[in-house]
């Protein structure tokens, strides 16, 4: 039976933009009829990755890096190398890997490689330095890759295996060129969504040019910036079966990337105008679940919006809503070994363990994880 550790937040951010649409307006959803916030699996995948390299929750060889610009990176550390001798041996390395590099340096689209991997590929490049062809020696990178032996083509297929890199796994990866190193996301991110219904706020501003003469009473420059204030329900969702095969069995780095990833998930704030806000809101609950049966979403707790009342804070509603759903579901689609932990300031969440800090929170989601892992010779 699979196993899936689930975690739902509700984390009020004061006025804020944490993630814009191409006009540069608050993202938004219509959800149950009502406009809701919104901000998008996306921006909180990327919010996570770099909380986890700001804490360092991780060490630098089990993260990944998200980029076009490999073959600088690759220069950069064979920096004792000819340069154009080096930039030549590395196309070649890159081609035999069925990887393409562009006249501008860049590779055709964005690869997520775990830093194993890059450095692997310096490894090859050292190894077979003298195999690997000029470009003045061939007609093409295309001939260059053909005339290299076989087995340094092998070696170089056989470096994209994800390199244990944590966010790979978590997050996946695909290369349209290169099916076979494909990763299957382990972890299930959803869009945020408010609990509440929203109305666009406009904050007209003005900058007063600090060198004006005397005569200029005016402003320097006007504009106005959309922004909204919203309590978020968050939800993502663990496949730990999923992620220690991604992790290539590696039950230690699996565990280990389960608490990183429950310290990084509640931790992680968009980045988006934030010189502008200073949203630094945290979580007022994060709930965690390990089920043995389906995952369960809980944003239709919100279908029909919670409404501002004077006595009771959003957030409170929005765990008590939250709670009750969770009460339904449980009852038709739970499994008795379901279990819960939790950290919640609004004190409407009565279900699981109460946990006193993140981590200890972060120290449980592994335990949870621990016991649901098979182990060798299981």
């Amino acid at each position: 039976m699979s196993h899936f550790l689930e975690f739902h937040l509700i984390q009020n951010f004061a006025p804020s933009n944490l993630n814009r649409d191409d006009t540069g307006s608050p993202k938004e959803a219509l959800f149950g009829g009502h406009r809701r916030a919104r901000v998008s699996s996306q921006c909180f995948k990327r919010a996570v990755r770099l909380a986890t390299r700001e804490y360092d929750l991780l060490p630098p060889e089990n993260r990944g890096v998200r980029t076009k610009k490999l073959k600088a990176l690759l220069l950069e550390r064979l920096n004792e190398r000819d340069k154009l001798e080096a930039s030549a041996k590395i196309d070649v390395a890159l081609a035999a890997a069925g990887l393409k590099v562009k006249d501008d340096g860049k590779t055709e689209y964005l690869l997520f490689l775990g830093e194993s991997e890059i450095d692997a590929f310096i490894e090859l490049i050292n190894e077979h330095w003298d195999a690997l062809p000029l470009d003045e020696d061939k007609k093409s990178k295309k001939d260059a890759k053909a005339s290299l032996p076989s087995e340094i083509v092998k070696q170089a297929k056989l470096l994209m295996d994800g390199g244990k890199a944590v966010d790979v796994a978590l997050f996946g990866r695909m290369l349209a060129d290169l099916p076979s190193v494909n990763r299957d996301a382990a972890c299930q991110v959803a869009h945020a969504i408010s609990t509440h219904r929203v109305e666009r706020e406009f904050d007209y501003f003005t900058a007063v040019d600090d060198k004006g003469d005397e005569d200029e009473t005016g402003a320097g420059m006007i504009g106005q910036i959309e922004f909204n204030f919203a309590t978020f329900y968050r939800y993502a969702v663990l496949d730990l079966q999923k992620l220690l095969c991604n992790l290539q069995k590696d039950r230690e780095l699996t565990l280990s990337a389960v608490k990183a990833f429950t310290e990084a998930l509640v931790r992680a704030i968009p980045s988006g105008k934030q010189n502008s806000f200073a949203a630094h809101n945290p979580p007022a609950f994060v709930g965690l679940c390990r089920r043995h049966a389906m995952p369960m979403n809980l944003a239709n707790a919100f279908e029909k919006p919670v409404f501002p009342r004077q006595d009771r804070a959003l957030s409170e509603q929005s765990v008590e809503k939250l709670a009750e759903q969770e009460m339904k579901l449980d009852a038709i689609y739970g499994s008795p070994e379901d279990k819960w932990i939790f950290i919640d300031l609004t004190g409407q969440w009565k279900k699981g363990e109460s946990v006193g800090n993140l981590a200890g929170l972060a120290l449980k989601a592994q335990t949870l994880a621990d016991a649901a892992l098979p182990r060798a010779g299981d």
